[in-house]
């Protein structure tokens, strides 16, 4: 029986099962099977992983169609003839399958030209040793590993290192060197220095990729536990410049008059890595990425004063939106996030110097809404000095704004608050049509109440109305 013999890797009751009833169905299609790549590496290395790819020497297709219905409950399958791949999903399991392939490219492009091979075969054509290691399906020899580049020893020195020769992988599908940085970057690894070298050589290659794909690696790097590792990565492997140029402007430090700037790109990695540690959201990364995209395209030197970036923050914003439609990421709800985020990020910072009014922090809690947390997560994360008591002060400065905000917000609950007098209550008060007349109307109320002026409340406001009404010849209706 096949279920009799144990396996080199462990696998938990449910994931055992699944890989018998493959196993099953592969001996009775007469088909060999493997286990291979993602799966095999991560539960090597403890990590959690629901996705299994099974290769097997025949038609995966048929294959997939026979495990779906060994599972029961009409499990549909997903296939693409074109490719010779299904997808079944089990519980909480997605598994894809495909037969054997030997592949070959042309230089002009990534999608290569597929022949049916053996287990060898489709091991070679892997990107990196610890994702070519696989494990036996076969009657004969289920639960053995086969490891023939030597792929558990580079988990054992969290080396990232390619079964053939670097330059060649690259070169024939060049996504594999972004890959090779976030793979780094998720498990913390080192990638091998001919490895390395040949990224380098090859970056240019990087260009013949889709956006999509190129952008689908770079966020995955972004979500990595230390986002720092993968971004220097691209940078020094010469990828940053060519996908994400913006960012390499930021590089470096320039002097006049024995002045200097801080290098901002490493101040902006240590931003992200410093948000990484309290959020996975993807966007407020971004925002830490992109707070200070706009500071070379507004850095000066002012005599007897020294660098400045002044209107960084509103250059920035604008930024953001050419950035986000470049990389194909979403255009409404997430880059109007981290637009407002990058906008406002140096607000905060100014109310914590002293004597700010309630007047400054109801705009800003206007201004942000229900995004003030986040904003003040970011304003935290941005705090970079290596001086440990200068970090205490700001820290210690940002918590008095939090103690400002929330009494102004529970005194007058400015956040995501509009006006008591609208602007239609405007128009039908004095007969007019929408025009300039009543958006400045609205705006005075508006700006009176957000200047403590005047109360938030209606009566105030339309007594309000009512005079500035007066000075622009205008009569409530009878």
């Amino acid at each position: 029986m096949i279920s009799s013999k144990p396996l080199d890797i462990p696998c938990s009751l449910q994931e055992r099962k699944v890989l018998e009833k493959i196993a099953l169905a592969a001996h009775e299609l007469r088909v060999p099977a493997f286990l291979i790549g993602g799966f095999v590496r991560d539960k090597i290395l403890g990590r959690r992983t629901k996705d299994m790819d099974v290769v097997c020497v025949g038609d995966g297709i048929t294959l997939a169609h026979q495990v779906a219905a060994a599972l029961g409950d009409n499990i549909p399958v997903s296939f693409f003839k074109t490719y010779g791949t299904a997808q079944v999903k089990w519980h909480e399991f997605e598994i894809e399958f495909v037969g054997a392939r030997k592949e070959s490219y042309r230089r002009e492009s990534r999608n290569p030209e597929v022949v049916a091979g053996t287990l060898e075969d489709d091991q070679n054509r892997r990107d990196f040793t610890i994702n070519a290691l696989a494990v036996s399906l076969r009657e004969a020899d289920y639960g053995a590993l086969i490891d023939p580049f030597g792929g558990i020893a580079d988990l054992d020195k969290k080396l990232i290192r390619t079964p053939l020769e670097p330059a060649q992988t690259f070169s024939d599908d060049p996504l594999r060197m972004m890959r090779a940085i976030r793979f780094a970057s998720q498990l913390q690894f080192t990638i091998a220095d001919d490895a390395f070298k040949a990224i380098q050589e090859n970056a240019d290659r990087i260009r013949i990729i889709t956006q999509e794909r190129i952008s689908d690696e770079f966020n995955k790097i972004m979500l990595s536990p230390k986002p720092s590792v993968g971004l220097d990565l691209l940078y020094k492997a010469g990828l940053l410049k060519i996908i994400f140029p913006q960012m390499t402007d930021m590089v470096g430090v320039e002097m006049y008059e024995g002045k200097g700037h801080k290098d901002n790109f490493y101040h902006t990695l240590q931003v992200v890595d410093n948000i990484s540690v309290h959020t996975r959201d993807l966007w407020l990364r971004w925002a830490a990425l992109l707070h200070d995209i706009g500071k070379p395209a507004t850095k000066k030197f002012e005599p007897g004063h020294g660098w400045t970036f002044h209107g960084h923050d509103a250059v920035g914003g604008k930024m953001v939106t050419r950035i986000f439609t470049k990389f194909k990421l979403p255009l409404h709800d997430k880059m109007k996030l981290v637009k407002k985020l990058v906008e406002l990020h140096l607000r905060p910072i100014s109310l914590t110097k002293e004597n700010i009014t309630d007047s400054a922090i109801r705009r800003l809690l206007f201004d942000a809404g229900d995004d003030i947390e986040s904003l003040m997560m970011l304003c935290e994360a941005d705090i970079t000095s290596k001086n440990k008591s200068k970090v205490k002060r700001y820290l210690e400065n940002f918590e008095l704004v939090r103690k400002r905000l929330k009494e102004v917000e529970e005194s007058d609950r400015i956040r995501n608050w509009q006006p008591p007098v609208t602007g239609e209550m405007i128009m039908e008060t004095f007969d007019l049509k929408p025009g300039r007349v009543v958006g400045d109307l609205k705006n005075a109320i508006r700006e009176a109440i957000l200047d403590g002026e005047i109360a938030n409340t209606y009566e105030a406001a339309y007594a309000f109305m009512l005079e500035k009404a007066k000075a622009l010849d205008l009569t409530p209706v009878k």
